[in-house]
């Protein structure tokens, strides 16, 4: 007999409800849930294949230990206890930061990579972090850090009110939307259409999104920044400033674009100074607008400054904090909102790496640099020998993946929590296996910061834990006590300590609604079935729209939101300016320091021009990096890894459609497949990322028969935009030539050598 469930989605940022079809502990169908407060009723692909991810027959069920060389079966106890074996001497002998910590992006997917890795990396105490916001939005991170003071105040379009929507760097038909939680993006793109509003597109491909936007700019590559600054001069230039309120710095910008006329950036953008010209006018004559820029304007050499000229064009026009601007979301599990005034402000490079002293930024270093952090010894602090990877495949994920895989080997001891054994957590001594999505509660913690509307959330497993598995709360929990020293303690003990922590804090502050209360007794009428409910339900009654512990009746807690299972509508985006900002000034910060003298450097970009080919990355509907290769229903099809090659390049170069191209850059070379198509500009290459499952020893048994090729190890890591250290993996310099004339079978051994 079948049953129905409700699910949050967690396979993209947008966070779909889902109703599942379960047949005995089986997904057997999963369809958008039309009750859904946020989603309703919409569904991609991927949502689609829910029961199909959920079911992977490779998924790990046991934990792994390795034995005489092997990884082999093993009880959890066994697990654990070869956990705290393994990285407590490393600790006691070289110090916190000879322990690597890697946090990939499902981290932000799952309540327990939300809830855990903060406890686990304040107990180890490790300088040595690294995740995967250092090659996808960390340059997002800084800007905001800079402008706002706060590195995850992050204002997001206000995509159902506005008039005028400039997409730089984004295709949200395919990611459905990144940095911007918005279920159904592109009905939300058509809704702005049929309402009479404009949608602009700046990419060097004409995507799916560009295909539907009035008017796509075909920008080349990695000039996204001076583009952006070429619009902000226009609009000084002709006197249509009207910055919004609780901002300073603006006749000092001024100054510093003033060089940037559309006429000295369009050689290097290839971009037509007219048309530049009529984008910034464009912009400040919409009755609203917002501009909006993701992974293209990110990975890049100018990332930093790319994604904080997305927010100066918002604010010089007048549309940042504003309805159909740019507004910041307002999430159900935010602290305690404080009174607005001076903050402790943003700060970069409070430490840096060992190697390549890269500076840390929102307590990271560049993943980039985590090959050289193990393999690369110097006088300066001990190498990383001990590494703890989260829900991560850096091997794919980073540049160089040859190097890295080459250096995790040489480590004294590694971890991985991961439900499969891939490319990067073949190397692991211990393998800890989270159980599938349906038997694992969900809120989207991270994620409702960035919604598009203030909503919250909240789903049950919606098939009990089946026998042998173990939560994934609970392995994150246990992992914390193992390479902390507490080894063998109650695992709920963790949750305990953050909650005797958090209320704690929260009776002395004098804005918190439980101000002058007693932790104990709080702590003691707190719900749910589990520590991470119970964190849930005093992060709902701490936060903007909580029952402040009965201060107000009517204010969420977990009891509440259980009775409504499909969520609670918190209402559209609102102005909420001066509040989120927390700079040393209490205002928007428009010129930064660290900003100012990262311009000379765009300026020096004015002159560049690029020789041959570069390389840009692509994202398909049907993948989210590396994570799902492995279900046969989200490949094939328009899902290949192929390189994207103009017509007129093709030509020049002598390749057909389906022949083997070599694309050669500083970090190696591979061969694929030529897809030769109009959809991308001349002088430009495009290879998918997330691909290159061709390594022995992973368990990955239908992702390996088409492994395709890992974009990746075309770079050496030494290229970062230097604010944030995030990669750059897009605008990058490399030759292409066609491969040889072999057979396909041929060109698959010659892609397996290659990487």
């Amino acid at each position: 007999m079948s049953r129905t469930a409700l699910r949050i989605c967690p396979l993209c940022e947008a966070t779909c409800g889902l109703t599942l079809t379960i047949e005995g502990t089986r997904v057997t169908r999963a369809r958008g849930d039309r009750d859904d407060v946020f989603s309703r009723g919409f569904i991609c692909p991927k949502g689609a294949s829910f029961g199909a991810v959920d079911s992977d027959p490779d998924r790990l069920r046991t934990p792994l230990v390795r034995r005489d060389g092997e990884l082999r079966e093993a009880t959890w106890e066994e697990a654990f206890d070869a956990v705290a074996a393994g990285v407590r001497p490393v600790v006691e002998r070289h110090g916190p930061n000879s322990v690597g910590v890697v946090l990939g992006n499902p981290n932000v997917h799952t309540m327990a990579g939300a809830l855990y890795p903060p406890v686990l990396l304040a107990g180890l105490g490790t300088r040595s972090v690294f995740t995967a916001s250092t090659v996808d939005q960390m340059p997002k991170h800084v800007s905001s850090g800079l402008l706002f003071g706060d590195a995850h105040a992050i204002p997001v379009p206000d995509l159902d009110h506005t008039d005028h929507l400039l997409l730089i760097g984004a295709n949200p038909l395919e990611s459905n939307g990144s940095l911007c939680t918005a279920p159904d993006f592109p009905g939300k793109l058509k809704a702005l259409k049929a309402r009479g509003g404009t949608l602009v597109v700046i990419d060097p491909r004409r995507t799916r999104t560009a295909k539907l936007a009035d008017r796509h700019i075909a920008v080349r590559p990695g000039t996204d920044a001076l583009l952006l600054a070429a619009m902000a001069q226009v609009l000084y230039e002709e006197g249509l400033v009207a910055p919004a309120p609780h901002v300073r710095g603006v006749e000092e910008l001024a100054a510093e674009l003033a060089e940037f006329t559309p006429e000295a950036v369009a050689g290097a953008c290839d971009v037509d100074a007219g048309l530049i010209r009529t984008l910034a006018r464009e912009l400040a004559a919409a009755p609203t607008a917002a501009v909006y820029g993701r992974i293209g304007s990110c990975t890049v050499p100018h990332g930093t400054l790319a994604s904080w000229l997305v927010d100066v064009l918002n604010i010089l026009t007048g549309n940042l904090d504003r309805p159909g601007g740019a507004l910041f979301p307002q999430a159900a599990t935010d602290k305690t909102p404080r009174p607005a005034g001076p903050g402790r402000g943003f700060a970069l490079g409070r430490w840096h790496s060992r190697v390549s002293r890269y500076p840390e930024a929102k307590g990271e270093l560049p993943l980039s640099a985590l090959a050289e952090e193990i393999d690369t010894a110097t006088e300066e602090g001990e190498p990383v020998r001990a590494l703890i990877v989260v829900a991560a495949n850096p091997v794919l994920s980073a540049p160089d993946g040859d190097r890295l895989d080459k250096a995790l080997d040489s480590l004294d001891f590694m971890v991985s929590v991961d439900p499969y054994l891939n490319e990067t957590s073949r190397h692991a001594d211990v393998v800890l296996p989270p159980p599938p999505p349906s038997q694992s509660p969900h809120h989207d913690f991270a994620f409702n910061t960035l919604a598009v509307r203030n909503q919250v959330r909240y789903t049950r497993p919606a098939i009990p834990l089946e026998a042998g598995r173990m939560a994934e709360t609970e392995i994150l929990a246990r992992l914390t006590l193992a390479v902390t020293g507490m080894h063998g303690a109650d695992p709920a003990d963790v949750d305990r300590m953050v909650i005797d922590q958090t209320l704690g804090k929260a009776v002395t502050e004098p804005h918190s609604p439980v101000h002058g209360g007693d932790p104990r007794e709080l702590a003691g009428r707190l719900t749910g079935d589990t520590g991470p409910e119970r964190r849930l339900d005093m992060m709902l009654r701490l936060g903007p729209y909580g029952d402040g512990f009965g201060v107000r009746p009517d204010g969420l807690s977990l009891e509440k939101l259980l009775a409504h299972p499909h969520g609670i509508d918190l209402g559209p985006l609102r102005p909420r300016l001066p509040q989120p900002l927390k700079t040393r000034s209490g205002e928007v910060e428009l010129l930064p320091g660290p900003i100012a003298d990262d311009l000379p450097r765009l300026r020096a970009a004015l002159a560049e021009r690029p020789a041959g080919f570069v390389l840009v990355g692509r994202r398909h509907l049907r993948s989210n990096n590396s994570w799902m290769h492995n279900v046969p229903a989200l490949t094939g099809g328009s899902n290949r890894c192929t390189v994207h090659l103009h017509p007129e390049d093709a030509e020049r170069l002598g390749v057909e459609d389906g022949a083997a191209v070599r694309v050669k850059g500083a970090g190696g070379e591979v061969v694929a497949p030529a897809e030769v198509t109009d959809a991308i500009r001349r002088g430009v290459v495009s290879l998918p990322h997330g691909w290159g499952h061709n390594r022995p020893g992973t368990r990955l048994s239908h992702a390996s028969t088409d492994p395709g090729v890992n974009v990746n190890q075309l770079l050496d890591g030494r290229l970062l935009d230097p604010l944030s250290g995030n990669a750059v993996l897009n605008g990058v310099p490399v030759e292409v030539t066609p491969a040889s004339s072999a057979p396909p079978a041929a060109v698959t051994e010659t892609r397996t050598a290659l990487t």
